[in-house]
């Protein structure tokens, strides 16, 4: 009979988030697997932790597997922990998961810490439908692509961001999305925790020249009336003017008019050079 692989939700930052129910589990299981050794024995040291760890990430997941899936087989039972909150969750876990259920082992979920929930519930935004875009892209034509995908889904929208990418990916929402409403959560669960609320015009001048530290999550409203843009013109020309009055650069401008009034980039790009 195959074994039990146990998916243990640790801390995002307060050590002591770390569940009853996780400590017994990785007190018993016969191997514990997370994505780095030295940052876990920190956590384990804690709590008198002393099982069997290995390594498991991105870049040795398909070997892992296989002695994963071997390990299950022999009825023996493991965890699967990530450096922060619940594993699977934009961190490593699906694969073992699948192929432990292949090999008809047990999955059981040891629930606790998940940075984007926690965002949801303190942002002030509605959390009755959420959807969770875990990054977004790097490259700005990737990420305002990946925005634009996501603008109409009606749901609020959850996104974690690097410090460094924080200012220019509001700036991006805000021109992408309209002016929602929307909140930056900052370093949950850890001594400088904080939620910024505002528009995201707000939010992107505001950390536009900031120099950001800690690790962020953005929660964005979903689109809705107050957002969509009120397309009073007559003319392209009038309708690019009105954009950037409201705060958006012209080539984003000339981008969502021409796509208002049913024409291509380039069309639109001649038609408002002839009406000069």
């Amino acid at each position: 009979m195959a074994g039990i692989l146990y998916l243990v939700a640790t801390p995002i930052g307060n050590l002591k988030d770390m569940s009853f129910r996780a400590i017994e589990t990785l007190k018993s299981v016969d191997l514990i697997a997370c994505e780095d050794t030295r940052h876990s024995r920190k956590l384990f040291t804690h709590y008198g932790i002393s099982n069997k760890l290995v390594s498991y990430h991105e870049h040795n997941e398909t070997q892992r597997v296989a002695e994963f899936a071997e390990l299950l087989d022999q009825g023996k039972s493991m965890a699967i922990i990530s450096d922060a909150g619940t594993p699977a969750i934009n961190d490593p876990g699906f694969t073992v998961v699948e192929k432990a259920h292949e090999i008809g082992a047990e999955v059981i979920a040891i629930p606790g810490p998940v940075a984007f929930v926690n965002a949801a519930i303190v942002s002030g935004r509605p959390t009755d439908s959420l959807f969770f875009g875990g990054f977004l892209p790097s490259k700005k034509g990737d990420r305002r692509k990946r925005l634009d995908e996501v603008k109409h889904v009606p749901a609020t929208l959850v996104f974690y961001e690097s410090p460094h990418r924080l200012g220019r990916s509001l700036t991006d929402c805000f021109e992408v999305l309209g002016d929602r409403r929307a909140a930056v959560v900052r370093e949950l669960t850890k001594l400088h925790e904080e939620t910024i609320t505002g528009s995201l015009r707000e939010l992107s001048e505001r950390f536009s020249s900031a120099i950001s530290r800690g690790e962020f999550v953005l929660v964005i409203d979903r689109s809705g009336k107050d957002d969509e843009p009120e397309n009073k013109a007559t003319t392209l020309a009038e309708r690019v003017r009105d954009l950037e009055d409201s705060g958006i650069e012209h080539k984003a401008a000339l981008k969502t008019a021409a796509k208002e009034f049913g024409i291509s980039k380039s069309e639109a790009y001649r038609t408002l050079q002839n009406s000069k």
